[in-house]
C-alpha cells in the first residue's frame, strides 16, 4: 500500500486528509497521481497535475518521475507562502 497525504487547500478541495492505494503497478509519483485520478475522479488528477503541487516521497522533495515503492508515503502540498 502507498499511502497518499493532502496538506492545505488540496485536503480542502479534494474532502480528505489521506487515501491509500495498492502499489501494484505503480512505479513513479506520475502513476500515483493517474491512478489517484482514476480511482477518485478527475478533479484529483486536474488538481495534483497542476505545475506548483509539491511532492514528497517520504518527506522528501521529489519530481513526479520519483520512484515509488509498497509502503511508501506520496505527500502533496501546494508552495509554501509567506512573508
Amino acid at each position: 500500500m502507498i499511502k497518499v497525504v493532502l496538506f492545505a487547500n488540496l485536503r480542502e478541495e479534494l474532502g480528505t486528509k489521506s487515501v491509500c492505494l495498492e502499489s501494484a503497478g505503480l512505479s513513479d509519483v506520475q502513476d500515483v497521481i493517474e491512478k489517484l485520478g482514476d480511482e477518485q475522479g478527475a478533479n484529483w488528477l486536474e488538481l495534483l497535475t497542476h505545475d506548483n503541487i509539491l511532492v514528497a516521497v517520504n518527506q522528501e522533495i521529489m519530481d513526479r518521475d520519483a520512484g515509488v515503492a509498497d509502503a511508501d508515503e506520496v505527500a502533496f502540498f501546494p508552495p509554501v507562502t509567506g512573508g
